[in-house]
């Protein structure tokens, strides 16, 4: 492969990652509407595209590789690989969490999704960290990188408050428990969701610096992206 066609496929590779980031972000506010407006519909059109996003990730993963056998990369090269391997898999675990939430959509236990004001914030806020690492990865942006890096702690307290609401609920509405077993699992899929936004973010900052992200609130220093999930 000559090194033309080696930047093509690299360039390649961005837009697709690119196009998956913006399919499951769209996903992600698809659950949440399904969710809110009881559209079974809806939501089992979620369920069904986590296939196409599979296949996606899996494309992605396949290129990379071949990139990296194929050619011996410099190092900013082997960064914007390694780093979109890792991105992808974020992305996918984005999807599969738009489709558990679509599923709860689907059971019909949590009819009071819209009167939990908690968990609308969060959905917001995790789109908007979605979304800004996107964003951050396209520009390659450091400073919009870190602002989601930082904004994981208002989700954070945020999935505190909706915990303590849903105790609340669950004592005064204790014929609600289903629901709000249901609506625990949609905040718990939102923080996740947020916490694979963090993830890219790092990896923005990794492709940009050759470094992992330092977070001096993390014993020892150093807190690399999340290797595992």
């Amino acid at each position: 492969m000559t090194r033309q066609n080696f930047d093509l496929q690299l360039a390649h590779v961005k837009e697709r990652l690119v196009n998956l980031a913006v399919m499951v972000n769209k996903l992600q506010e698809q659950s949440v509407k399904a969710l809110a407006d009881r559209d079974e519909e809806l939501a089992r059109d979620v369920i069904a595209s986590d296939q196409q996003i599979n296949q996606a990730q899996r494309e992605i993963e396949e290129t990379c590789l071949t990139l990296i056998a194929s050619q011996q990369p410099v190092a900013r090269d082997l960064r914007k690989i390694s780093a979109a391997l890792k991105m992808v898999t974020d992305m996918e675990r984005i999807g599969d969490q738009a489709a558990d939430i679509a599923e709860i959509a689907l059971l019909g236990n949590a009819t009071k999704a819209d009167g939990t004001l908690t968990t609308r914030e969060m959905s917001l806020a995790a789109i908007g960290m979605v979304n800004d690492a996107i964003d951050a990865y396209v520009q390659q942006d450091l400073a919009l990188a870190h602002k989601v890096i930082a904004d994981d702690d208002t989700v954070d307290d945020l999935f505190n408050k909706a915990k303590q609401e849903l105790a609340i609920m669950l004592i005064s509405q204790p014929g609600e428990a289903e629901c709000v077993i249901d609506l625990l699992m949609v905040a718990k899929y939102l923080e996740r969701i947020a916490d694979h936004a963090v993830n890219i973010a790092e990896w923005v900052v990794f492709t940009v610096t050759g470094e992992y992200y330092k977070d001096e609130t993390v014993q020892g220093g150093t807190h690399g992206p999340d290797l595992h999930g």
